[in-house]
């Protein structure tokens, strides 16, 4: 896959509340039953997920459970557009996946994260109001109303642009991670975070050197602690493809760790991206050869140490 395709696919393509919860908390309100995991679970290779249900003959990618783990949201192409669709445990199987009920036919939207009290983040080129003539994507969120009802679409204060952002991903704390083409960047796309802070956003902040180079890097998904950040990185000296999945450490200093490939078990020749992290901190699925794929996080750099991914 060319870094043309998929530098396109990106520039056409609240939060974890209750932050005084402990990591015990957070785990219990997320999975309240057991994960409904569908077999052969994953190890030390990526596995394809739902082969034929989600992982099929078009463009898949992206991942977001539901809180019970019951309901699984992802992105497709779709007559020229990008969707997000859902499959449902039902009767203990996973169903023919239908189009999100939010979903808007008339833009595309991918890029699904869902929060504690299932807020759902995503992706949209619709107009954010009637004078927006900007064909850019924008991060927008809904909530669910019960019934299968959810709120308009609305977008965070203080974190848009006139630039692209796309794929959110928020620790424990609210803070937003995200990618954007936005003036400032390093290169063509850089990695940002939004801190919130009493209630409310903060300017975005580019990671700066140690994650974002004159290339491009997009997708990040941050551990609930942040204290790792993994993202997407195109034509790296050090890459297996096109682009890979590398990682990074917070430091004690308030400073990001400089990046490094996440290596072979990961990455192929080919170019991955659309990284996510279950609930449970069990499983990384990520998106690969126009698939949603998963694999065991026993198997990330930082677990073979004392580290826990939580």
């Amino acid at each position: 896959m060319t870094r043309i395709f998929f530098g396109s696919l990106f520039l056409l393509t609240l939060v974890w509340l209750t932050t005084q919860c402990t990591r015990e908390q957070r785990h219990q309100a997320f999975f309240v039953d057991n994960p409904h995991y569908p077999q052969p679970l994953p190890d030390s290779a990526a596995l394809r997920f739902l082969p034929g249900i989600v992982s099929s003959d078009s463009l898949d990618f992206n991942a977001a459970f539901s809180r019970d783990g019951k309901r699984f949201y992802f992105s497709r192409s779709y007559q020229g557009k990008w969707m997000i669709y859902v499959t449902e445990l039902q009767n203990g199987a996973w169903s023919k996946p239908l189009l999100a009920p939010f979903t808007e036919a008339s833009y595309s939207q991918a890029d699904p994260f869902i929060t504690l009290d299932e807020t759902i983040y995503y992706i949209s080129n619709r107009p954010t109001d009637a004078t927006d003539t900007l064909p850019d994507y924008n991060i927008w969120f809904v909530r669910p109303l019960g019934n299968g009802a959810w709120t308009a679409p609305k977008t965070p204060a203080g974190i848009n642009s006139d630039s692209t952002e796309y794929y959110v991903s928020l620790a424990a704390n609210g803070n937003m991670y995200f990618a954007s083409d936005r003036a400032g960047t390093l290169g063509s796309h850089d990695i940002y975070v939004s801190r919130y802070i009493n209630g409310a956003y903060t300017t975005p902040e580019n990671l700066g050197a140690a994650i974002n180079s004159p290339k491009m890097e997009h997708d990040p998904v941050v551990t609930p602690d942040e204290q790792y950040l993994i993202f997407t990185a195109v034509d790296r000296a050090d890459a297996y493809g096109s682009a890979d999945l590398y990682y990074s450490r917070y430091n004690s200093d308030g400073t990001w760790a400089p990046a490094k490939n996440l290596g072979r078990k990961f990455n192929t020749d080919t170019y991955e991206y659309c990284t996510y992290l279950t609930p449970d901190g069990q499983y990384l699925f990520y998106s690969t050869d126009y698939d949603v794929k998963w694999i065991s996080t026993r198997h990330l750099p930082w677990m073979t140490q004392t580290d826990v991914v939580k």
